[in-house]
């Protein structure tokens, strides 16, 4: 196959990739690749793959044509195809959550030597690392990145990529719980789409809707969350954008256990972990498990929402979970704390608390050595410093009993005599 024939070719398989018709698009794409000698051409080609594996939610296929469409680059010796491969291997390890890979990846590309493509991908560069940064909770960092991307959009006057920072931006300030903030970016880049964006993908569209819908939910505004939510899916079907799909669910879920209907929210907390365990998005697991946890607990269910599930060995993706409401079920919850140790393929500093039974026990508090330890009461750390009176029974000081809360506990069934409550879970989210 020729030069000419390989462009024709690559451009047959965007406009049947725009117009939604992915599968044939990838066929078009992958007889390119086998057929064609042209090294520029099979570069290009391995570009569009990567980019459709990615939407599509596929990976690791995405991870296999990075690869060697960096290979393809060294072929080349061209630095400008270099440095887009290595952003695209970047991406890859992205959306696998392999943080680590894809800091030192992106600080490849900054490390290049000066290119054309270097002013043009610079700010995608420093996106990606700030999206990394994010996911490894380090937020000044991440913060860092996405201000450094922004100044390249504005200074390239690309309104695409400041959209995509918009959104990041959200995400960040979501995390950090500033909620106007988490909204006002979002909403920004969907002005963005509305003044430049005639000739872009739906994609932008969803995805700032999706992170107005975060944003609404964290505000109170579910209304509003539920209308922003449902348009993005909406696309997200259209497009088969499955990752979108899955956190669309996940926000439908979130919005569903703060109106506090936890029947309707257990299944769609079903079907995003069944999509997040298919795609390999491990946060987005870790995201689920949260939120499920949160509606044990808000059903008063302690004792299921924190008891121990066997976990599986660090690094595959868990699989779904089953709650009460939705097929194929298990009656256990996995532990929120332990889940994230599990996926990040980390143990937590913190050790979970004990039970704290009986008469004159406390609950076994920080493994870390803070002194922290849990209270059931108001379901919260407490510092050994505090004297404050329990939450629940502000009058109740007693020395006996909840190290935090004071309240006496029963001889026999280690409940709090004041408030009802059982003893301290055996997992929690360190603050």
């Amino acid at each position: 196959m020729g030069q000419d024939q390989t462009k024709q070719q690559i451009e047959k398989g965007l406009q049947l990739y725009q117009s939604n018709q992915t599968e044939k698009a990838l066929h078009v794409w992958m007889k390119v690749l086998e057929k064609s000698a042209d090294l520029v051409g099979r570069f290009r080609v391995l570009g569009c793959l990567v980019t459709a594996h990615s939407e599509m939610g596929r990976y690791k296929e995405m991870l296999k044509f990075a690869v060697v469409q960096i290979d393809t680059a060294r072929e080349l010796e061209d630095a400008d195809f270099l440095l887009e491969s290595y952003l695209n291997l970047a991406r890859s390890n992205e959306k696998l959550c392999e943080f680590h890979k894809t800091i030192s990846y992106c600080k490849t590309c900054l490390g290049l030597p000066g290119t054309r493509a270097g002013a043009q991908l610079g700010g995608q560069v420093s996106l990606s690392m700030g999206n990394a940064f994010l996911g490894l909770s380090l937020f000044q960092k991440a913060l860092e990145s996405f201000e450094k991307a922004l100044r390249y959009a504005h200074n390239n006057d690309d309104a695409m990529l400041e959209c995509r920072v918009c959104c990041s931006l959200g995400s960040f300030y979501a995390q950090v719980k500033d909620y106007e903030k988490a909204l006002f970016f979002p909403c920004k880049a969907a002005e963005l789409v509305s003044d430049y964006g005639k000739g872009w993908s739906l994609k932008y569209r969803a995805m700032s809707q999706y992170h107005m819908a975060v944003a609404y939910r964290l505000l109170g505004h579910l209304g509003s969350a539920m209308e922003c939510c449902e348009e993005s899916m909406k696309i997200a079907l259209q497009h088969g954008d499955r990752p979108l799909q899955a956190l669309c669910l996940l926000c439908f879920a979130d919005i569903h256990r703060s109106r506090g209907d936890l029947e309707t929210a257990f299944p769609r907390y079903d079907s995003a972990m069944s999509i997040m365990t298919e795609i390999g998005n491990r946060l987005g697991q870790v995201q689920v498990l949260l939120g499920v946890a949160k509606c044990w607990i808000a059903r008063k269910a302690l004792d299921k929402g924190s008891r121990p599930a066997m976990l599986p060995s660090p690094g595959p993706p868990l699989s779904a979970p089953s709650f009460p409401g939705s097929q194929g079920l298990c009656q256990t919850a996995l532990p929120a704390a332990l889940a994230c140790a599990c996926l990040s393929g980390s143990g937590c500093h913190r050790e979970s608390p004990g039970p704290g039974r009986g008469s004159g026990k406390q609950a076994r508090g920080c493994s870390a050595s803070c002194g922290r330890t849990w209270c059931a009461s108001t379901s919260a750390w407490r510092r050994p410093s505090s004297t404050a009176a329990c939450a629940v029974s502000p009058s109740v000081r007693g020395t006996a009993g909840c190290r935090p809360c004071r309240a006496p506990t029963s001889s026999t069934s280690g409940a709090c005599r004041t408030t009802g409550h059982g003893a301290a879970p055996t997992a929690a989210a360190p603050p």
